[in-house]
This record gives C-alpha cells, sequence and structure tokens, in this order.
C-alpha cells in the first residue's frame, strides 16, 4: 500500500505491505491519499425469526479503500461480501464499530442521503433495482432524485445507455430486456448518478464474455478519468487480478488481504477459501504435485516476490523443466472421460425446424428475437446454448417446453409438436425447465412439499414419486432434517437446491437449465455441475444455457452459438473455440485455461491444447518428461553408446 500509510496485517499477523510490484506501486503513489471508505472493527449480524442466530455475518472487521482504489472483495456465498457492500452504502448498520464514507459515518442519519450519493451500487440480481416503465426513464430515476436539471438529465442517460450499449433500447420496456440486458440497464442507472465510488455487487455475473470485459474497461477508464473509488464484490478471479488490492472473507471474517501478486501467490488459503485461482496458475499448481519437495523449493526461490502472471508461470514451467520429476507419466493417460467418445446415440429427442418469433410482433417496437433457427438434439448428448446478452437464449429454451408457442417453424419433443395444445402436458413430463435464479420458483409451505409440487402435477403414482423425491434429494446433496422447514428458512444455497431436485424429482428425459449458477461461488457452481453430472450418468439429455466459457469448454459435448437472434454454429468445442471470428462476431470470448495453453504450446513449440486444468497437466507432464534434462542426457546417452 502507499508509503504514507501503516503496513497492513492478517490476523496471523503476516505484512502484506512487501513484496509489490513497482508498476503496482507507481499506480498506487499517484492515487489521493485520502481513505476513501473505512469499515473500522465492524460486526454484524442479521436477524432470523426462525432460527436461534449466533452467528455474525461480519465479525470485527475492518478495511480501508483509498480514493481512487480498485478494491476487490472476495469470498464464497455467505462469507459477507455482500453484507459489506451494504453497510458502506447505509442500507444496512453495524452492530458494533462504524463505517466512514469520506469521513461521514453511515450511522449519522443526517449523511445517509449524501453517502448514497456518493456510493452508486450495483446489485447482482438487476431485477431488485428496476423501476422506470422503460429503459430511459429507469436510467433517468437516479438524477431526477436528485434534483439534476431535465436538460442534464437527457445528456446523462443518454450517455449512459451509450456507454453501456442500450442504446437502441431506450423507450423498450425494462420487462422485454434478457437478463444480461438488465444488468447492463442497473449499471446505466448508476452511472447517470455520476457517483464517486461504484460498488459492484457481482455485476458481471449475468453477462456475457464482452459485455463484461466491456463493462471492467469502462469502470477502469471512469476510474483513470474521474479518479473514481471502485469496490467490486466478484467471485470472478480474472476481474480481482486488475485490482489496486484484495480481501478475502471467510465466514465473516479476513482471511488475507494483499495485492493481487501478494493474495495469489499464497494459492493453499485462496483455495481453502472456497475461491478458485486464475487458470493458469491452477495449472500450474496441478503440475507441481508431481515433483519433490526440494524441487518446489527451488522454485519458490526462484520467484521469492511469488508466481502471479502468465509470464511468471510459463518461465516456471521452464525451471521445472530443468527438475526430475517424482513419478513417469502413465502412457494410458487421456483427457477426461466426459469427451473420450463423441459417438452419439441415433435417435433425435428434439428438433426445432424454421424457427422465428418476435416480440411486440406487429407493432413499432417489434423485438425479432429469432430468425429461422433449425437444430436436432440427440439423446444423452450435453449441449450448451451460448451468445450474447439479448442473443435469444432464453426465448429459445422457453419454446422448448411449450411456454412460448413458435410463430413461425416448429419445435418437435420426440414426436410431439408444442404448437398443439393438446400435446403440451405430455411434452412438460418430458422436458423440465429450470429458470434464472431457480429459487425463485419456490412457494410450498414445506421444502417437501415443494419438491414433491411437479411430480404430482403429473400425476405420478405415489409409490413412484416418492422413489423420484428420494433420489432427487440424494443427487442434489439436501439434509433430510430440512425437508419439514420452509424454504423461506434457508440459505441462499440451499434454496437452489431444493427447486433444483423439484425439476429432478419429475424424472423427465430432457432438462432444460438456464444459468443455474449464476452468481455462486466456485464450489456452489462445483455442486450444481456434479448433479448435471449424476442426472448424464442415467441417460437424460442437458440443455444448458450458460456465459462461464470455461465451464462450456469443460462440460460440452456439442455449442450452440446464438447471435443477434440467429444460429451462427453448432458444433463441437474444438471447433467453436479455434474460430475466433466467430467467437469476435457472437461476443463470447476463449476459455482461460485454452488461451493459456495456446500460449504454452507456442511457447514451447508443441501441442499442449486442453479445454481443462487437468488436461493440460497431462500434456504438460508427458512434455516434460519427453523433454527434462534427465531424460534428454539418458537418450543422448543411449544414442552414444549405440553409435559406439
Amino acid at each position: 500500500m502507499p508509503n504514507s500509510r501503516k503496513p497492513l496485517s492478517n490476523e496471523n499477523g503476516i505484512n502484506q505491505s512487501n513484496n509489490i510490484d513497482v508498476l503496482e506501486l507507481q499506480k498506487q503513489t499517484i492515487l489521493e491519499k485520502e481513505a476513501f471508505v473505512q469499515v473500522k472493527d465492524v460486526t454484524f449480524s442479521y436477524y432470523s425469526e426462525f432460527q436461534d442466530n449466533t452467528d455474525s455475518a461480519l465479525n470485527h472487521i475492518s478495511i480501508e479503500a483509498l480514493t481512487g482504489q480498485h478494491i476487490a472483495i472476495l469470498g464464497r456465498n455467505g462469507s459477507g461480501k455482500s453484507t459489506m457492500a451494504k453497510l458502506i452504502n447505509g442500507l444496512l448498520l453495524p452492530d458494533q464499530g462504524e463505517v466512514l464514507v469520506l469521513g461521514k459515518n453511515t450511522a449519522d442519519e443526517d449523511e445517509i442521503w449524501s453517502i448514497r450519493q456518493i456510493c452508486g451500487m450495483v446489485f447482482q440480481n438487476p431485477d431488485n433495482q428496476i423501476v422506470g416503465t422503460t429503459v430511459e426513464e429507469d436510467v433517468a430515476f437516479g438524477p431526477e432524485n436528485l434534483g439534476v436539471p431535465s436538460p442534464e438529465i437527457r445528456i446523462r442517460v443518454d450517455d449512459a445507455l451509450s456507454e453501456v450499449g442500450l442504446s437502441n433500447y431506450a423507450i423498450q420496456a425494462p420487462s422485454s430486456l434478457s437478463g444480461g440486458q438488465k444488468q447492463k440497464l442497473a449499471i446505466a442507472g448508476i452511472l447517470a448518478m455520476k457517483p464517486q465510488c461504484i460498488i459492484l455487487d457481482e455485476a458481471t455475473s449475468m453477462l456475457d464474455p464482452q459485455a463484461a470485459k466491456d463493462l471492467m474497461e469502462l469502470i477502469s477508464t471512469l476510474k483513470e478519468e474521474y479518479n473514481l473509488t471502485i469496490l467490486d464484490i466478484t467471485h470472478d478471479v480474472e476481474n480481482a487480478i486488475s485490482a489496486d488490492y484484495i480481501y478475502v472473507l471467510q465466514q465473516g471474517e479476513i482471511l488475507i488481504q494483499g495485492t493481487p501478486r501478494e493474495v495469489f501467490s499464497k494459492s493453499g488459503k485462496v483455495l481453502s477459501a472456497g475461491l478458485e485461482l486464475p487458470k493458469h496458475l491452477l495449472t500450474l499448481y496441478s503440475l507441481m504435485n508431481h515433483y519433490s519437495s526440494e524441487t518446489l523449493s527451488l522454485l519458490s526461490k526462484q520467484f521469492s516476490e511469488g508466481i502471479f502472471s502468465v509470464n511468471d508461470t510459463v518461465k516456471a514451467i521452464q525451471f521445472l523443466m530443468t527438475q526430475p520429476l517424482m513419478k513417469t507419466v502413465p502412457d494410458d493417460s487421456t483427457e477426461n472421460e466426459e469427451h473420450s467418445n463423441n459417438e452419439y446415440p441415433e435417435k433425435s429427442v428434439i428438433s426445432v425446424q424454421d424457427l422465428s418469433f418476435s416480440y411486440q410482433k406487429d407493432s413499432e417496437h417489434e423485438v425479432q428475437a429469432l430468425k429461422h433457427i433449425s437444430f436436432e438434439i440427440k439423446q444423452g448428448e450435453l449441449v450448451t446454448i451460448i451468445g450474447h446478452s439479448g442473443s435469444g437464449k432464453s426465448t429459445l429454451i422457453s419454446h422448448l417446453n411449450g411456454l412460448t408457442i413458435p410463430q413461425k417453424g416448429k419445435v418437435l419433443i420426440g414426436d410431439l409438436t408444442t404448437s398443439e395444445k393438446k400435446n403440451i402436458p405430455a411434452i412438460r413430463k418430458q422436458v423440465g425447465l429450470l429458470f434464472q435464479y431457480p429459487e425463485h420458483q419456490l412457494f410450498e409451505n414445506t421444502v417437501y412439499e415443494d419438491i414433491a409440487f411437479g411430480p404430482k402435477q403429473f400425476k405420478i403414482p405415489k409409490e413412484e414419486m416418492e422413489r423420484n423425491i428420494k433420489k432427487a434429494i440424494k443427487i442434489v446433496n439436501l439434509d433430510e432434517e430440512l425437508l419439514t422447514r420452509s424454504p423461506f428458512e434457508l440459505s441462499g444455497g440451499q434454496q437452489r437446491r431444493v427447486a433444483i431436485a423439484g425439476v429432478i424429482a419429475t424424472n423427465c428425459d430432457i432438462f432444460v437449465l438456464d444459468e443455474p449458477a449464476a452468481g455462486l461461488d466456485p464450489i456452489g457452481k462445483n455442486e450444481i455441475f456434479s448433479y448435471i453430472s449424476e442426472l448424464r450418468k442415467t441417460g437424460k439429455t442437458i440443455i444448458l444455457v450458460s456465459h462461464d466459457m470455461n465451464l462450456v469448454a469443460e462440460i460440452s459435448d456439442r455449442i450452440l452459438v446464438l447471435q443477434e437472434g440467429e444460429l451462427q454454429a453448432f458444433d463441437t468445442r474444438e471447433k467453436i473455440f479455434s474460430d475466433p471470428k466467430l467467437l469476435k462476431k457472437a461476443g463470447l470470448a476463449e476459455p482461460a485455461v485454452y488461451h493459456f495453453s495456446k500460449i504454452l504450446s507456442n511457447e514451447f513449440s508443441t501441442d499442449l491444447i486442453g479445454f481443462t486444468a487437468e488436461d493440460v497437466k497431462i500434456k504438460l507432464l508427458k512434455f516434460l518428461q519427453d523433454n527434462s534434462l534427465d531424460n534428454i542426457n539418458r537418450k543422448n546417452f543411449e544414442k552414444g553408446t549405440k553409435n559406439a
């Protein structure tokens, strides 16, 4: 941190002020030294009338952000990140300690509105902060409440919509927007208020890769131009890498803090907090498990300031080439089993034929969401649907179980067309649909009743229904003691499990999942996709909408790419991600592991391409084994002996 500030220490007494990159130090020294946000020894607990609450959401937390800094706050769901954001914005008040924003205490009622003008907050779920009947009215709402003159409001609204790419949607109703577009709208509403500090609570979780990148670049530009202070609550380690300083929370306490290099060099602590490492570091640390402690000690000395960047990682792998592996690599090592067999059954379970659909059809506000879409999905496939926000993904999947009826073209589920009303009950027995934020699908009095609701509607016999429910509970790993409780007493993660169990209990042949892991931490995401893996083992067909390119690359059999309502491609992950023109046109990005593996392949002039860290590690191990100094010397010796 800046020299005028005392070194920060974590609870273990470890000084976090050492080993700061020169570039980071130079960047920080130009910032104003004023403390913009000070969270001083804050404790906060939520009151629950349903259960005894003895645990604090935050426990004696102290955080400081200087004017113009980009601070990232990382942690698992439930670690206290969002609570921290609401305390800084004055939406919550601490039980103990104090929160100061530019010296103003959030507990001072006379200052609270001033604080909220200073700190604009973008919530994780954009629906929670949309109030206007049109997009431009919603953006104008904040400046109007601040008393900004009308001519200035017009300028601010136009500028904000332009900055987030929603200028063409100004007179549309927010309800007509996609989830990602709603997130952009929420961000535009904050930008129009011109705050001095922007608090982002998982603000990129619903955005496509290009939109997320554009947002972070916009935030970075605004930060530099206006000396904005940025507080980024996020699970995205790629966003956190660009921060000036990071706090990692675990169970309401600060586990580790420091510059990105300091934090991510402590891989064990980051992983123990239930977070991910950047993919290049994950690949390296997986590789390091195959070397002796002596080798790792030498590696540590080579990188005394820690391994952090992609360049550091490449140099570390080059160093490992000079060291012996602890054990050889099995000759039969293959890529992960999910993709060991690309042969699909011939039976088509979904057929979409020349499908077109428009919102507000035949009106001046008509929006063509789908344009002449045709494809087929085979039984047992896992197909992911990707595309930019507003590309038509959610509209497309709403056609697959008859929620939306085609205006043109056909959708066939097996032999049943969704265009005939009499077929809809039978189609919905075959196709289970899980919406974004599946916990919003809960409404019954108890968890058991909620899980049983779908099977009851399908009139599944009682014994079969109970078997299905028991199986669903096992798949999502839900404690049976929760079955008699209200779903609204549960944590967010537990609610999502219940909602997923309710869909699984219908025992459909096809499951359609719309961003089921949005907003979840890495462990939560892994849980969701372990459920999917279990369903696949029983021969179910899975259709998944996702913006997470890393996830898409890891699990997909085939990938369907939409762009402005048109089908751009439907092919294997290898063909989709090896086409940069396609990705750019569709507003997508290469998966991080795949991108890193291309860098390695170029650096070492060999094929190290992979879609998971494990894939790349296996290829690296084979390469290092063949090219290690010991192995080369052995080959040269054998060659010399043979020649002699």
